[in-house]
């Protein structure tokens, strides 16, 4: 009798543990607009892990006075360009070093040449002109030509290349710059993924 009216007594305050749920997505928490960003993200990833299988598969193989494009940079360099100077160096860092790895870099340096050149670019965008199709295809254009040339200088420095092979690395930039007027579409559709969080 004495334990039952301890029993009774004992405030109903007990520590209950929180509904287990199945699905994974569910237990993240995730709301809809971080959804749409998470989306936006790996949206980037599948444009630039394509960009390196169609550089492979099939632009390796086009060459214009010996130079070919480098599509993976090229779309990198548009990522960084249109998300800005805050998300975009975080970014920028991120997929030059999976760039570097996926094999397709000439070499380390790439990472620090991307990174360099797309923030360089994404500040020369934001402080100095509107957000357009124009603006972003020049400043990432002006970027890719810093990456090649920065490319050159290390490769002479270092041995590694020629000095008649900076022609052919003035085409590939060039080249590059031309690839991005039609990318451009859909990299701006995937930045829109989540609506538009830039601010200037």
């Amino acid at each position: 009798m004495a334990q039952q009216k301890r029993r009774k007594r004992m405030p109903r305050t007990e520590f209950k543990p929180d509904a287990r749920h199945g699905a994974v997505i569910k237990t993240l928490r995730l709301t809809r607009q971080q959804r749409l960003r998470l989306l936006r993200w790996v949206a980037y990833v599948a444009a630039i892990v394509m960009a390196l299988v169609v550089q492979d598969v099939i632009m390796s193989k086009i060459r214009v006075f010996g130079a070919t494009t480098d599509l993976a940079v090229a779309v990198i360099l548009m990522i960084t360009v249109l998300e800005g100077v805050d998300v975009g160096s975080l970014f920028v860092l991120i997929a030059s070093t999976l760039y570097y790895f996926s094999g397709s870099a000439p070499g380390a340096y790439s990472i620090g040449l991307i990174t360099f050149a797309g923030i360089f670019a994404s500040l020369i965008r934001q402080m100095y002109l509107r957000r357009s199709r124009g603006a972003t295809i020049l400043c990432a254009g002006a970027a890719q030509m810093v990456y090649v040339i920065g490319l050159y200088a290390v490769g002479l420095f270092s041995g590694l290349t020629r000095w008649d092979r900076l022609f052919a690395l003035l085409v590939s930039g060039g080249l590059n710059i031309l690839v991005m007027i039609p990318l451009y579409p859909l990299i701006y559709k995937i930045g829109m993924i989540g609506g538009n969080v830039w601010k200037e």
